[in-house]
């Protein structure tokens, strides 16, 4: 067995060949976040002709890749598999970067994150959207929530398949038809879903207490996903909420299964995705009680994540190609931060620990 391997910060990173011709490769993937870019790093790497396995780590941010290259050294197999997840705002890297803050993306992020708070605010006052509150968080709020949900890096699975999809069902000619079906799909499926939440909530009688620490838990949710956004403490990442990959990685599959109606069902799977945003939303919806608030909650949120969504998937445009991405999501993360806090200090003052801060 040949061994070619290099060091950096400790790390081991190269290649290793077992005696069928197959070499096992340890890249780092810059740009990965969250659990949801685990899976899509993962299901896209592994439907590369010649590659047999693939296991990404969000703790080491890397991706261990195992196939048959030919003749390519370390950099030629980097630089290939590169090009495959290039579109979704992914790099490998045969050395390790240290991690760097981009501080001079809040020259744009701060001013941008402060004009869009100054006109939600605006807008509340005029009784068009609710702020995120105690008791309810406000459709406009949800709508909001799912904007910023579908340019984030937590949404990197669902933007995934859609471009898989589009690009897959392009080369058949039909181009229309499966898009309309899996969007169509997603937003009954999230209205649905959404109301069956909240319908369980009903059965739980949680008194003063129990909604004081479901939202506590609510505001900390949104606080980590916001701080994420930032990019300044990559450490943060570790402790963001999601469910199982597992259930990430069988949605992918589904694309690949050929029938009539695999784009809705994949649109009624990304219920399922392991998504930071969309939990939140759905834990809030659980709070609700009721089926209908918690149906319309969620499709409002889905609503949201529409238009860009909709945007990959009729042509090939996408923010994380873009070179003022960084800046972008920073004023993403400051905004839902700013949500996150207004909730906290709402719930502490409902609860009595602090006087009231803000009237809104």
């Amino acid at each position: 067995m040949e061994n070619k391997i290099s060091s950096q910060n400790g790390e081991l990173v190269g290649s290793r060949s077992a005696s069928n011709g197959e070499k096992t490769y340890t890249f780092y993937v810059k740009g990965m976040h969250c659990a949801s870019c685990v899976v899509l790093t993962e299901s896209e790497l592994s439907e590369v002709s010649g590659i047999s396995r693939v296991k990404a780590s969000l703790d080491k941010l890397s991706v261990e890749v195992t196939g048959n290259f030919g003749e390519k050294n370390t950099e030629e197999v980097a630089h290939d598999l590169s090009e495959v997840m290039k579109p979704h705002g992914y790099s490998l890297l045969v050395e390790a970067e240290a991690p760097k803050v981009q501080w001079v993306d809040f020259k744009i992020a701060i001013p941008a994150a402060l004009a869009f708070i100054a006109v939600f605010i605006a807008l509340q006052k005029l009784g068009i959207v609710n702020l995120v509150t105690t008791s309810d968080v406000g459709y406009g709020t949800a709508f909001v929530i799912g904007l910023i949900a579908s340019v984030s890096t937590c949404m990197a699975v669902v933007g995934g398949l859609v471009l898989s999809m589009s690009a897959n069902f392009a080369r058949g000619g039909d181009k229309i038809r499966p898009q309309l079906m899996f969007h169509g799909g997603r937003m009954v499926s999230f209205f649905i879903l959404g109301g069956v939440i909240g319908a369980l909530g009903s059965a739980f009688q949680l008194g003063i207490a129990g909604t004081v620490v479901l939202n506590l838990v609510l505001a900390l949710v949104l606080l980590v996903l916001g701080l994420n956004l930032l990019d300044v403490f990559p450490w943060m990442k570790r402790i963001q909420p999601t469910l199982p990959g597992f259930l990430g990685k069988r949605v992918h599959e589904l694309k690949r299964v050929n029938h009539v109606l695999t784009p809705s069902l994949v649109g009624v799977a990304t219920f399922f995705l392991p998504c930071g945003f969309t939990q939140s939303m759905q834990f809030y919806t659980l709070t609700t009680g009721n089926f209908w608030t918690g149906a319309l909650t969620m499709f409002v949120f889905a609503l949201g994540t529409l238009p860009v969504l909709l945007l990959l998937s009729f042509s090939s445009a996408g923010i994380m190609e873009k070179p003022w991405r960084g800046a972008f999501f920073k004023a993403a993360g400051l905004i839902v931060v700013f949500f996150a806090l207004f909730n906290l200090l709402n719930i502490l003052a409902a609860a009595g620990v602090i006087p009231p801060i803000f009237n809104l």
